[in-house]
């Protein structure tokens, strides 16, 4: 394909419910599908064990947060269960203005302020295979408290029921099919290199 006549960069927003897999389907584009571009979001919460800084997350206090939100430098925050998320600005402007399909990694609340902020952003739920299985999740992973998994699940309804706001709904069933199932809403071929033809030159 000739470089003008590849489409746009576009933004794409990855948001679900809270347990629905979100981290390891991101996590799987990542190994697998270096030329999409991560968006890394802001927050306040503690790091886990596991996240590296600046990779899972940008770890920032509460007061740095607050001049990211005062110099409008932040494309969509939002507070959950005490700790402040948002999602860098320019980070994500200059990589669409490189040509660069980015894919970003938010809650519903983000997504709708993505939404107004950038109408041609493409929001696609990544849902899970069922209610119960979704509960199951919160509870069996390990990374919550009781209070905070209490609020998630109550959270999960509001979360379900806003699927038909997005544009496109990936379920989450097995993880390798999800994460294939997202590229290709990139458009995988977007940035591959072009392939020898081993048929040219031959009668």
């Amino acid at each position: 394909m000739d470089d003008d006549a590849r489409p746009a960069a576009r933004l794409t927003v990855l948001s679900g419910p809270s347990g629905v897999g979100k981290d390891s389907v991101i996590e799987l584009i990542r190994a697998r599908s270096p030329w999409i571009k991560l968006s890394v979001s802001v927050t306040t919460r503690k790091k886990r064990d596991y996240e590296i800084d600046g990779e899972h997350y940008h770890f920032v206090t509460r007061t740095e947060f607050q001049r990211l939100i005062d110099g409008a430098q932040l494309l969509e925050w939002a507070e959950f269960a005490g700790n402040l998320y948002g999602t860098p600005r320019a980070q994500v402007e200059g990589w669409l203005a490189q040509g660069r399909p980015v894919l970003l990694k938010i809650d519903l609340q983000g997504a709708r302020q993505v939404r107004a902020a950038m109408s041609e952003a493409q929001l696609v739920f990544l849902a899970p295979p069922s209610v119960e299985e979704l509960k199951r999740r919160l509870v069996g992973r390990g990374t919550d408290d009781e209070e905070t998994i209490k609020r998630r699940l109550a959270h999960a309804d509001e979360e379900l029921a806003a699927e038909k706001e997005f544009d496109r709904t990936v379920v989450n069933d097995f993880v390798e099919r999800a994460a294939d199932e997202l590229v290709g809403l990139l458009g995988s071929s977007y940035l591959a290199p072009a392939q020898p033809n081993p048929g040219a030159g031959v009668p």
